[in-house]
């Protein structure tokens, strides 16, 4: 599979995710309950992006002299805001009904598992992401000829939820110079309780074959593969909430599917 498919792009950017943000009960301090919050976020966004309306929906309701930082967990998991939305969900939602419960924090920030961040945290991972990605696919000759406007107009893009405004900028993030493929794809790949895993897989193999999904998961994650070469069935891989076939073409992968940073997040579930 190869060159660029403008449909899956956009199908791709357009994903949606209904959750339903509910105040802690234990930090309720006004006389009702306040009432849930319904939003439907874009999966290609972070937290600190679409949660402005969290936060005003519920400070009312809490002690003022006791706020903290504003931060999320689902099923007593505190959620990374640096992850994009999308995998986020992937990696936790598991089998449960939609929408998707998440419950909302202003106490108790729990600094060992997760960053405190906002908007201008969220530009500056995400900016960091875009170089590194850059890096390990061009060696940073993209990155490094682009203005401090093309910069501004990839984060607005992402910020207001504008797919042409975005790809007009990133697609010279995704284009090949000379021709050549990326020299390697970048990806992370994200399982519950563990560190995300990295590693340099080539889109193009030492014998000029083009590299595949497949490839990529025999050197990231190799136990998950059997003595007859088959995925246990004790495992799920998700991108972008699917599963990828195997013989899926790397480069065609990190153009289609990667996540505004330019990252692929590989999701992988034990099943029981």
């Amino acid at each position: 599979m190869t060159g660029e498919n403008k449909e899956i792009l956009r199908e791709i950017w357009e994903g949606r995710l209904p959750i339903c943000f509910t105040l802690a009960d234990d930090e309720v301090s006004a006389l009702e309950q306040s009432e849930p919050l319904y939003l439907l976020v874009p999966r290609m966004s972070y937290l600190p992006l679409v949660t402005d309306k969290v936060y005003k929906h519920f400070i009312r309701a809490v002690d003022q002299d006791s706020v903290e930082e504003m931060w999320f967990e689902f099923e007593g998991q505190p959620l990374k805001w640096q992850y994009p939305i999308g995998a986020l969900f992937d990696l936790y939602w598991g089998n449960n009904v939609l929408p998707w419960n998440v419950i909302v924090h202003f106490q108790k920030f729990p600094a060992d598992e997760i960053l405190k961040g906002g908007k201008e945290a969220a530009e500056s991972h995400f900016m960091s992401c875009i170089k590194e990605a850059d890096s390990l696919k061009h060696k940073c000759q993209v990155v490094h000829g682009m203005q401090k406007k093309d910069h501004k107009q990839l984060w607005l893009g992402l910020l207001n939820d504008k797919f042409d405004q975005f790809w007009s900028v990133n697609r010279r993030l995704m284009e090949r110079i000379n021709d050549e493929s990326f020299r390697y794809v970048p990806f992370r790949l994200h399982q519950i309780d563990k560190p995300y895993l990295q590693d340099l897989i080539p889109t193009v193999k030492e014998d000029g074959s083009l590299g595949t999904f497949r490839d990529l998961l025999e050197v990231a994650l190799p136990e998950i593969f059997n003595e007859d070469g088959q995925i246990n069935s004790g495992y799920r891989i998700i991108c972008q909430g699917i599963e990828i076939p195997q013989n899926t073409d790397l480069q065609w992968m990190s153009y289609h599917l990667s996540y505004p940073d330019n990252f692929l997040h590989v999701i992988v579930l034990t099943v029981t």
